[in-house]
């Protein structure tokens, strides 16, 4: 018998008022179908709009510290149901079990970070250029926050837009991603659980271009955080500029390690491979590109080459998989098509570039360990996000021509160097055109206390974890008391 998931709107779980549904599947084994879940549009995004807009009213003047405890106590539930819930996960998107607790790990710990800032929740005083004047600022709500996650991390993306959205007093309208719609409702349950009272976070299911889209445009929602693809992450902006909506994008990558001549080959090779390879490649700080000093170009793509062939593919169900299935068809299309291209153009497949049949491989969406030479800068392959296992290399003869090399991408999101030249460490923090950067590690995101986002393409105004996450889901407000018994202004000419 097929399960049947609902939206909750209002503390309330309910259909579509539709009635309509949409197939959730396992990418493991496309024949599994983990439920039905409703296919919501303009009407229940209104709905939930008009819940939240109640619910906020009240919310907003809860004190910070009790905000705090409320995720503080969802943190703790999330731990005691951490492998239950890594097993709901991998099963929808397809990463074993052990990736999968460390999506949800992920989620617990923004869960207590930011459940301890309620105890942070710090403003600023300063001396007014005036005299007998006190000037402070205060942090304030920014009203109705519609998130928008993506089905590749999806308790962590949830976890960390949703505890800052809640903790600075917005209310939250998520709309899960259809892929993985099952972990966002189990977190919303947990939230639910935690206390968090009826109206401040409401869950709509559906597809991006029918309830997404409505969700961007309804003038009542104040903010929308998405994180997804920089060609969705520009209609978003669109929609939201033209009704003055605060916005926050967290988009794609075309992340890139450089391998200097005095690197640890070994290790850079370990770090490439679990960058460009792990859970499909399907990270937006995975590894695209891998810039090789000359001198150790051979060397490294020896090793790399074995390393990549001895990765196990297959399902997430099978904890010893290295490499696991492509979210759908549509997506591993879409990779295929980036790889017969990139021949067409006249690069080189060292290794892989094929869908994998037969077998298991058959019962979902696979695609083999992909590495590819001679590749110009300029090409497609270089340039676009992939979102797949495919890692493309450059030869590059100085530290100089590798930077070139790395910002001639329209991307910029998480980079690594390595190297055991202090110096050139140092100044590639300076040199490199992204948001995220590491030394002798691969290109990962962030940890929940420290800012993540990128720039140029790979994102758009703030940063979505850390203490940043607080600047992004809160306004500041300026406060004065003049206790001068004058009117006086810095502005107007009164200094004598």
């Amino acid at each position: 018998m097929t399960t049947h998931f609902k939206n909750y709107i209002g503390a309330e779980w309910c259909d579509a008022l539709s009635g309509l549904t949409f197939e959730n599947v396992n990418p493991s084994d496309i024949q599994d179908v983990i439920g039905l879940f409703p296919r919501s549009g303009k009407e229940d995004v209104a709905a939930a709009v008009t819940a939240a807009r109640t619910a906020f009213q009240e919310w907003k003047n809860v004190p910070p510290p009790q905000r705090g405890e409320i995720l503080y106590k969802a943190g703790q539930i999330m731990q005691s149901r951490k492998e239950e819930l890594a097993k709901i996960l991998s099963r929808e998107n397809g990463k074993t079990v052990a990736g999968a607790m460390g999506d949800v790990q992920s989620g617990i710990d923004m869960a207590f970070y930011a459940g301890s800032e309620g105890r942070r929740w710090f403003g600023k005083t300063a001396h007014s250029g005036l005299r007998k004047r006190f000037a402070m600022t205060k942090r304030y709500p920014v009203g109705v926050v519609g998130i928008i996650t993506s089905w590749n991390f999806p308790m962590a993306i949830t976890c960390w837009k949703t505890f800052p959205a809640l903790l600075c007093g917005n209310s939250v309208i998520l709309k899960s991603e259809e892929n993985t719609p099952q972990t966002t409702g189990e977190f919303v349950k947990i939230m639910a659980e935690a206390g968090l009272p009826a109206g401040v976070l409401n869950l709509i299911h559906g597809f991006g271009s029918e309830c997404g889209e409505a969700l961007t445009l309804h003038p009542g929602v104040d903010m929308i955080s998405f994180t997804g693809s920089s060609q969705i992450g520009a209609i978003i902006g669109k929609n939201c500029a033209g009704r003055n909506a605060k916005l926050s994008l967290e988009l794609g990558g075309k992340n890139a390690v450089i391998i200097m001549d005095d690197a640890d080959i070994s290790l850079a090779v370990d770090g490439t491979v679990c960058g460009a390879f792990s859970i499909s490649g399907q990270r937006c700080t995975a590894t695209s590109r891998a810039i090789v000093h000359s001198v150790v170009y051979d060397a490294f793509v020896e090793k790399l080459l074995k390393k990549a062939a001895a990765q196990k593919v297959g399902p997430g169900s099978d904890p010893s998989s290295d490499i696991t299935p492509l979210i759908s068809k549509k997506q591993c299309d879409r990779v295929l098509g980036y790889i017969q291209r990139a021949k067409d153009a006249g690069a080189r497949i060292l290794t892989g570039g094929n869908q994998l049949t037969g077998g298991v491989y058959d019962k979902g969406y696979y695609i083999e360990p992909t590495v590819i030479d001679n590749v110009d800068p300029e090409m497609e392959i270089a340039r676009d996000e992939v979102f797949g296992p495919v890692l493309v290399l450059f030869k590059v003869k100085s530290y100089s021509e590798a930077i070139a090399v790395h910002n001639k991408a329209p991307y910029g999101l998480s980079t690594s160097l390595f190297t055991q030249d202090v110096n050139k460490s140092f100044s590639f923090f300076d040199d490199t055109e992204t948001g995220v950067c590491y030394i002798n590690a691969p290109t990962f995101g962030s940890e929940p206390h420290m800012p993540f986002g990128g720039v140029k393409l790979s994102g758009l105004g703030y940063r979505e974890a850390g203490w940043a996450a607080i600047e992004a889901f809160s306004e500041v407000k300026t406060l004065y008391i003049d206790y001068s018994a004058q009117i006086q202004n810095v502005q107007f000419d009164n200094q004598d």
